[in-house]
């Protein structure tokens, strides 16, 4: 068999650049690693520290029209309502119209049943009956009297007395008659009838129920007249004046989104309510579609006159501090500047300011806390806003 042939043995000039080439690859790793690193930390700290300047919302303040819209809290109620109370004591034989019932006036709407206004008739007319035959007896007396007089077969004193008795009978009859037409007048209410066309509202009682004369307890039926309706409304005294009678007025309702009726002032209370430092408003609003109910709820807008252009802001963005009220603004290097202002009215979600602000102020919406006069910002939604790097491990 040949012999076995020795493997290559390698040179120490190839061993050295085979060594000096695996160091020079791991110095390029490590360099790169160590390079990639502390750029990824650069990053990171440019991002850190550009996260902590606030991102604001900005506004231009409205100055789109010379009106202000006022919303105010009001109730509707029927222009006329009755509460039908019994004016006899007794019991309900029955009734005609329920809750939601359309009525007429006149209409019947329950029937009493008053066995005691009954008696009391009857009683009445037995004392009527009686007193007119007393009346009757006394003037066949005096006639017999006054036919004796002239022989003297009476005196002049039995005469007289005989003529004072015939009044005083003629008296007790037209009192028993007033008597009796008394409580045939309070028969009557024993049909308790609608006093006007409209809407029965409410029914608070039923067959058989015991009713008492008067107003002691609930109406056994309410009558409301729908084909209008009344709006009240508490207006702030400061607004008072811009609101005179015959101003127009929208009202919305709940159960009709972005639908709206229009109203009027009608009335106003001329007096502030010392307790809310409000003045109590009547508007009317037509209601012959019978849409709105009363009772309800309704948001009233006024759309108030102003002589100039008013400048609005919303509510949140006043600052209130111990320097006094201010609102923050945003210059063109993004910078912040605090302006103090002072507000003509306060609309709700919107303020108008009085003095402080220009048309063209950038206005914060939402101040975070703490902020001050040159903190540089961020406007949300303005172009360059830095991103989010990546981080080494990302990598």
């Amino acid at each position: 068999m040949p012999p076995e042939t020795a493997p290559p043995r390698l040179s120490r000039r190839a061993l050295y650049i085979g060594a000096v080439s695996v160091l020079t690859v791991a110095a390029f790793i490590v360099i790169m690693g160590i390079t990639t690193r502390r750029m990824a930390d650069a990053k990171l700290r440019e991002w850190t520290e550009d996260q902590a300047v606030p991102v604001v919302a900005v506004a231009l303040p409205d100055t789109k029209s010379k009106t202000t819209t006022l919303d105010l809290p009001g109730r509707l109620e029927a222009y006329t309502q009755a509460q039908m109370y019994a004016r006899v004591s007794g019991y309900v034989k029955e009734w005609k119209a329920d809750i939601g019932t359309p009525v007429k006036s006149g209409d019947l709407l329950a029937v009493i049943d008053a066995p005691d206004l009954d008696q009391q008739i009857m009683q009445a007319e037995a004392n009527l009956a009686s007193a007119k035959a007393n009346s009757v007896l006394s003037d066949a007396t005096l006639k017999r009297g006054q036919s004796l007089i002239t022989s003297y077969a009476i005196s002049q004193q039995d005469l007289d007395q005989r003529s004072a008795d015939a009044s005083n009978k003629q008296g007790l009859v037209r009192a028993a008659q007033a008597n009796l037409d008394r409580l045939r007048v309070l028969e009557q209410y024993k049909r308790v009838v609608a006093p006007f066309d409209g809407l029965v509202t409410a029914r608070t009682t039923d067959i058989g129920a015991l009713i008492n004369a008067g107003a002691g307890g609930p109406p056994l039926f309410v009558v409301s007249q729908i084909d209008r309706l009344r709006v009240y409304v508490n207006v702030p005294q400061n607004y008072v004046p811009s609101i005179p009678i015959g101003t127009k007025a929208r009202l919305v309702v709940p159960e009709y989104s972005g639908r709206t009726f229009p109203a009027t002032v009608e009335y106003s209370a001329q007096s502030v309510d010392v307790a809310s430092g409000t003045t109590r408003m009547q508007l009317v609003v037509d209601n012959a579609a019978s849409a709105l109910m009363t009772g309800a709820f309704t948001t009233v807008t006024f759309e108030l006159p102003h002589p100039e252009v008013a400048v609005n802001v919303p509510a949140s963005a006043l600052i209130f501090d111990q320097s006094g009220l201010r609102v923050a603004t945003v210059d063109a290097r993004n910078r912040i500047v605090l302006k103090p202002v002072t507000i003509s009215r306060d609309l709700g979600r919107e303020v108008e300011i009085a003095s402080g602000l220009a048309a063209d102020d950038r206005i914060v919406a939402n101040p975070p806390d703490g902020i001050a006069n040159g903190d540089p910002v961020r406007v949300a939604g303005s172009p360059g806003a830095p991103a989010e790097p990546e981080t080494a491990e990302a990598k």
